[in-house]
């Protein structure tokens, strides 16, 4: 059922944490990768095969017991210290494109920063940071083709940093103000840009997930040499949705990559209570998927498991999944408060250790020589001076006018919802004192 079929010689001890549930308990494996499963080969197919298989019988009543020693492996490239274990794995990117990728994960902890503080200030509504998973978006993001589709879940704004979406335009969203795209129609951090192809985040649990797989269907039929990658976390994946899109996807043939950032809470749920099998990566030799586990905090690791990820999806016009283990170092959102179920002594365990950031600093500065502590506050200085700039300029711009609530439903606002609207401006202008409406722009009468 396992084997290494591809990159064979990328074989990493690393000591998972018993963290993320019972299958990893203490165990070390190289890197191995699922074989497609026989009842997936067409080249096995044959007609008495109804069910699948082949298959073969046995006459001993045997039942399968999931055992820790076959726990599925945890790729991994960077070592916590910053050091190559095995020199063969390092990509080798260019120093440019090291230093961008640095200064995005920078970037990204920067306003996270900001915009928490931001909203435990009541500026703003809602914020989710990522501290922690920064390698998991933009180690992702850079293994991609910018033309790939993707579908996130929330935890993701580093992909979208990735392809350019800019600071003011983070600031218009979560300010949900005039420039906003959605008009203020969507919860902050709820992003979405049809020129980057970032499907708009959706607030639900998993249903990006069987509209991923629908959409690497509809792109390997239309658009051959594309792929979709769809987010998603353990929690996620307990949704019915996920199965769905699994076994969709695989059926299909679609390009798709499910990415799983196991962040080791679902909330306030822990790996522990969200699954008793080997986690999420085990779900896909079920399906018929291949599937690989890798370090989510080693920049390295999510790079090469993507790139090639990417490479099958669209080669071989199948499916992968993908499972990042990581870990969230905030809350889950500034409405969580995850000392409730979490020690700070576990919190710091992680952030001192397995930090993502700090790990490809090291790498940078020990291994490549292209950075230093200087150059490190000098980015952090500035970062944090471009952000505070855009920061400020959404908190002044006016909210989008009351009128938008009832466009972009229909192609053209309906009758009804033109009365509605009438109906709305005459009670807001009847009890105006109630209604913050110095912050808004003007009714606009041509809806009416």
């Amino acid at each position: 059922m396992w084997t290494k079929r591809v990159c064979s010689n990328l074989c990493h001890k690393i000591k998972p944490n018993n963290f993320f549930g019972k299958g990893l308990n203490g165990t070390n494996h190289g890197l191995y990768m699922p074989k497609q499963c026989l009842s997936m080969s067409t080249s096995l197919k044959k007609s008495e095969f109804v069910f699948g298989g082949p298959y073969k019988y046995i006459n001993n009543l045997e039942f399968l017991e999931p055992k820790v020693e076959d726990a599925i492996p945890i790729y991994q490239v960077l070592n916590p210290n910053g050091i190559v274990t095995n020199p063969s794995q390092d990509p080798q990117l260019p120093d440019d494109m090291m230093i961008k990728i640095y200064s995005t994960m920078v970037q990204q902890n920067q306003m996270d920063n900001v915009m928490y503080d931001a909203q435990r200030q009541g500026r703003v509504s809602f914020y989710m940071t990522n501290y922690g998973e920064e390698a998991t978006q933009i180690g992702s993001a850079a293994a991609l083709e910018d033309r790939d589709l993707v579908f996130g879940q929330y935890r993701e704004a580093g992909v979208l940093a990735w392809r350019g979406f800019r600071l003011d335009e983070f600031m218009d969203q979560c300010y949900a103000n005039k420039n906003d795209p959605a008009l203020g129609k969507q919860m902050p951090v709820h992003y979405g840009s049809k020129e980057l192809n970032f499907v708009t985040i959706s607030s639900p649990l998993a249903t990006q997930m069987p509209q991923a797989s629908g959409a690497a269907y509809a792109l390997k039929l239309s658009n051959p040499g594309t792929c979709v990658i769809c987010y998603f976390g353990e929690g996620a994946a307990s949704e019915g949705d996920a199965h769905a899109a699994f076994n969709f996807a695989a059926t299909l043939d679609a390009p798709c990559l499910f990415f799983c950032r196991n962040n080791g809470y679902a909330i306030s749920t822990p790996a522990t209570d969200q699954y008793r099998g080997d986690g999420i990566a085990a779900r896909g030799t079920g399906y018929g998927m291949l599937t690989i586990r890798m370090d989510g905090n080693d920049i390295f690791a999510v790079f090469n498991a993507v790139r090639k990820a990417r490479q099958i999806a669209v080669e071989e016009n199948r499916p992968v999944l993908i499972e990042a283990m990581t870990y969230r170092i905030g809350h889950h959102s500034t409405s969580d408060d995850s000392s409730t179920y979490r020690t700070p002594e576990e919190v710091a365990y992680w952030k001192n250790n397995y930090d993502p950031i700090e790990r490809l600093k090291k790498y940078l500065i020990n291994t490549r020589g292209i950075w230093s502590e200087e150059q490190n506050k000098e980015l952090i200085k500035g970062l944090r001076k471009e952000i505070l700039v855009e920061f400020a300029k959404a908190e002044k711009l006016l909210k989008p006018s009351p009128s938008v609530l009832f466009t972009d439903v229909y192609d053209e606002v309906t009758d009804h919802l033109k009365r509605q609207n009438i109906e709305m401006e005459n009670h807001v202008m009847a009890y105006k004192e109630h209604y913050p409406l110095e912050r808004h722009e003007p009714f606009d009468k041509s809806s009416s």
